[in-house]
């Protein structure tokens, strides 16, 4: 199993439109790379958004951060205050309820 992770700070008060257009947006970008098994976000406190989307190999995750880049400087770049980053790697721990 392989992560891809964005991360990014939101301008405050921008939560509610910053899920709406994850949810209208971003799912089906990610979900659509081959090897999708998941997608998380969190949004902390400090308004910072991190994205987990987890995928069955590593070029699918690399993939999908190429793809949620561009994304979010298109569509999600007026809610953040500055460019989102990204990084992908194997998971080497995980474990389920």
């Amino acid at each position: 199993m392989y992560a891809a992770i964005r991360q990014g700070k939101a301008k405050p008060g921008k939560a509610e439109e910053l899920t709406r257009r994850i949810k209208e947006g971003a799912i089906p970008v990610i979900s659509g790379v081959e090897g999708f098994m998941g997608y998380y976000v969190v949004y902390a406190p400090d308004d910072t958004v991190i994205a987990i989307s987890l995928f069955n190999n590593y070029a699918a995750a690399e993939e999908s951060n190429k793809r949620a880049l561009a994304w979010i400087e298109h569509d999600l770049a007026p809610l953040l205050t500055g460019p989102a980053t990204a990084t992908a790697g194997p998971v080497i721990v995980h474990t389920l309820a």
